[in-house]
């Protein structure tokens, strides 16, 4: 598997991805080949969106107030959050947990890093939708049939450092199936699945970075993916599902909608 960074102009709101992916990889010599995975930093996805917001046209509300207070934060970027964040369990200094679009994530993916001075970057909308734009006007224009990851860094429980996941995919399974296959030994997994997308997005994400790295995208060839033609919008759990929702299911949170203030 080969993985070729693609250092890109700087995206501004507006861009059109497609055109500035095609010139990039002009200016790399490299041409697309079927099977070619595409991964797209989602910030760079909601750049191009204008999913810009000026934290000088923000005005707090007093539940922003109090909770910004609580963490050491700008009670802007908390009202932010509070709009963007479907629920929130808590917090600590300067980040709070969040529920969006059924994932976990911190500051509901409200993020200072990458924006323009006194602005946030807010998580792309509808970005399913986006990878199935994306990968058809690729397509068109290259013939060839590749697949698409739009990436994000999350945090995993008692884990140190972000690491990187598929916000959204088109034009590949994300998820493999693995129950009943044979371990090493014989026995039949139980509960396996791979998370392909996740696992490219991470790989992608060491050239990608978070600081100046000014590489928004990442061209994976050679990577075991199955290639589909089917909506992949569907990697998250049920909280029935999952593991860590069972086990805190008790556990008390805030809907972040609420009038009610944090307590």
């Amino acid at each position: 598997m080969i993985l070729h960074p693609l250092k890109t102009p700087l995206i501004k709101p507006g861009d059109d991805l497609i055109e500035i992916l095609m010139g990039t990889l002009r200016k790399e010599k490299l041409n697309l080949e079927d099977g070619d995975v595409i991964v797209i930093a989602e910030s760079a996805v909601a750049t191009a969106q204008g999913r810009l917001r000026k934290l000088d046209e923000v005005n707090p509300s007093d539940k922003a107030r109090k909770m910004a207070t609580k963490h050491e934060m700008d009670p802007r970027i908390v009202e932010i959050i509070l709009q963007e964040a479907d629920e929130i369990f808590g917090g600590m200094k300067k980040i709070l947990l969040t529920m969006k679009n059924g994932w976990f994530t911190a500051n509901a993916g409200v993020d200072v890093s990458n924006a323009p001075p006194d602005y946030v970057v807010l998580q792309p909308e509808r970005p399913s939708e986006m990878a199935e734009q994306i990968i058809n006007g690729i397509e068109k224009k290259s013939g060839k049939e590749i697949g698409i990851i739009i990436a994000d860094s999350r945090t995993i429980p008692l884990k140190k450092g972000v690491i990187g996941v598929a916000l959204a995919t088109a034009g590949i399974e994300p998820v493999e199936d693995v129950r009943g296959r044979k371990d090493l030994f014989g026995r039949k997994l139980q509960v396996t699945f791979r998370a392909i997308a996740d696992d490219l997005a991470s790989a992608a994400q060491l050239f990608m970075g978070e600081t100046d790295e000014q590489t928004p995208m990442v061209l994976i060839r050679g990577a075991p993916v199955k290639l589909t033609k089917e909506s992949t919008e569907k990697m998250n759990l049920s909280p029935e599902e999952c593991l860590y929702m069972n086990v805190f299911a008790s556990q008390p949170n805030v809907k972040a909608h609420d009038k009610k203030d944090e307590s």
